[in-house]
């Protein structure tokens, strides 16, 4: 009996919990279960291009509905960036419409990294004349630009589309970019070229409303080089190339890859895929989230959480019974790659006897005018074709012996060379608070300038070396899986004053061996401190490393004493 006012000493009753839904659309979870899926079931993103079109390019910034600014717009490449002058204490308190600029980040998607002279040469030209000269390159192979006005949006897809560029599905609840290896076809050690498998997921997906409603961003990587060169590890689905010992050259399916605020490493499915399957088992996989993902919480609703809450086998009889309606082969996972460095910087002979060059901005960032030089440069000593990498580098193809000292002159005349030191080839930093809404701290302009000071610092440094700046907790610069990584947040000064800084994660990596960053309690250094800090750090690695080990291993064992 329970209790009563009446009967005080009877038994209490047994609360009935009720489990809560995800919002899994599989077991009949429809009902939206926050604003964003509600938004989404009310129009899909794919739909708001038209009202940019005829209506807000018309009427100008203040006509956008609300949902469509803050949500389907990103289905279209487009995010409302940072009202300038708002520090980074304030990121977390003001509401949308108070961190809202009235100006575009709009990102370029461009599917394994592919690029033309020609397309390079208008995204300049649309930087120049639309975007204030802005132009980063990111670490998914995509272009970014700032200080976009929706009036000028359709215009400058205009420009873009006519010659074979999009923004379509570059962010929101989409397949975002295909990663691809950035040699595809040309290297001369590639296990298989996986540019046919790109292509025809691209074909299949982009603009598909059967999968322009997913509960968050999916990330796809096809790669089949022994490097291991898109970041497999940390991607929703990833096809990595191995050679089946009956089979031959394919590609190992690995699977809930992801970073942010809760990062998970990938896992392999033990599953062989050949290269005319790999798109039907993409859109098995991506069928998979669309339907069974959660879709109640925002902070749970990658697919990684899917498949650490199913496990791999489960996964994999998912896939196989209800959405290939066939076995997988089982297949041997990937060799162990041979070289530190998976960005393809410095001259590369391709497989057909001419070269690759590689080559290295300051962190990712560039402006218009130099990507109208780089195109200029390319055209005239390659045959027009460029392609981006997941390090935030560049790559001109198909460079003839006799022409390869004269591309790389006219390429380091434009500060971007192809022999940089291990701090510039290794830093990697994201937008930071100079546009981001979500940043705390500022990043690019603090990358390049330590990278200078560590150039100068220790200038007989030459080991590979990773150091990743993010302006928030998101990692979109990937700081988890860094040799040092740095989460930007305020932190107090010697003077007790709070001021910009890093939380710092030592000892990340990616590769067969990848693995998170170690924590030491307490690290933070601001700002200012930071070029004294990492020399300091990497000057005690150079003393008390033994012969060969790497930085990731060595800050696994260090003392705090010394990674403090």
């Amino acid at each position: 009996m329970a209790a009563t006012p009446q009967n005080p000493t009877a038994a209490p009753r047994r609360k009935v919990s009720r489990h809560r839904g995800e919002g899994q659309w599989a077991v009949g979870h429809f009902t939206p279960l926050n604003g964003n899926e509600q938004f989404k079931k009310d129009d899909d993103g794919l739909n708001v291009r038209t009202r940019i079109e005829t209506i807000y390019s018309k009427r100008g910034f203040d006509s956008i509905d609300p949902n469509d600014l803050r949500g389907r717009m990103r289905w279209w490449g487009l995010y409302t960036q940072r009202k300038p002058g708002i520090d980074g204490g304030k990121t977390a308190i003001l509401e949308p419409e108070e961190l809202d600029d009235k100006y575009f980040m709009l990102r370029v998607r461009i599917d394994g990294g592919r690029l033309t002279t020609e397309q390079l040469r208008v995204i300049g030209e649309v930087s120049q004349e639309f975007a204030r000269g802005t132009a980063d390159i990111t670490d998914r192979q995509n272009i970014q630009l700032h200080w976009i006005r929706i009036e000028d949006v359709p215009e400058i897809w205009e420009r873009l589309e006519a010659v074979g560029l999009s923004t379509t599905e570059a962010c929101g609840d989409t397949p975002r970019v295909i990663l691809g290896s950035p040699v595809a076809g040309i290297a001369e050690d590639e296990i298989i070229d996986g540019t046919p498998a790109i292509d025809e997921i691209h074909r299949r997906i982009l603009g598909n409303k059967d999968f322009s409603n997913l509960p968050r961003k999916f990330k796809t990587a096809v790669s089949g080089s022994p490097l291991l060169d898109v970041a497999h590890e940390i991607n929703d689905v990833a096809f990595v190339g191995v050679n089946h010992p009956e089979h031959g050259p394919g590609f190992d399916l690995w699977v809930g890859g992801g970073l942010s605020t809760n990062p998970k490493i990938g896992q392999r499915l033990g599953a062989w895929v050949p290269l005319d399957e790999v798109a039907d088992v993409h859109v098995g996989v991506l069928s998979i989230f669309r339907d069974y993902g959660y879709r109640r919480l925002r902070t749970r609703a990658r697919l990684k959480f899917l498949v650490a809450d199913w496990g791999i086998e489960k996964f994999r009889q998912v896939l196989e019974d209800e959405y290939l309606k066939r076995k997988l082969v089982d297949g041997p996972a990937p060799d162990q790659p041979v070289a530190r460095w998976r960005d393809h910087v410095g001259v590369h002979r391709q497989k057909d006897g001419r070269f690759y060059v590689g080559f290295a901005p300051r962190v990712g960032r560039v402006d218009g005018t130099t990507l109208t030089k780089i195109a200029e440069v390319a055209a005239a000593h390659g045959s027009g074709r460029l392609r981006t990498t997941v390090e935030q580098k560049m790559i001109v193809l198909d460079v003839e012996e006799g022409q390869v000292e004269s591309l790389v002159e006219g390429l380091e005349a434009l500060d971007l060379t192809v022999k940089p030191s291990p701090f510039r080839r290794g830093t990697m930093a994201c937008t930071g608070i100079e546009y981001c809404k979500l940043a705390i701290v500022e990043t690019k302009a603090r990358g390049a300038s330590l990278i200078d000071e560590l150039e100068r610092r220790i200038p007989e440094f030459d080991e590979p070396i990773t150091i990743n700046l993010n302006g928030c907790p998101n990692a979109c610069a990937r700081i988890q899986v860094a040799d040092i990584g740095l989460k930007g947040q305020l932190v107090l000064n010697s003077q007790g004053e709070q001021v910009e800084g890093f939380q710092v994660h030592l000892g990340g990596a990616l590769g067969l061996e990848a693995g998170f960053g170690r924590k030491v309690r307490g690290l933070k250094v601001t700002s200012d401190e930071l070029p004294d800090y990492v020399e300091r750090v990497l000057k005690r690695f150079q003393a008390e490393r033994e012969a060969g080990e790497r930085f990731a291993t060595w800050a696994a064992r260090a003392s705090e004493e010394a990674l403090s």
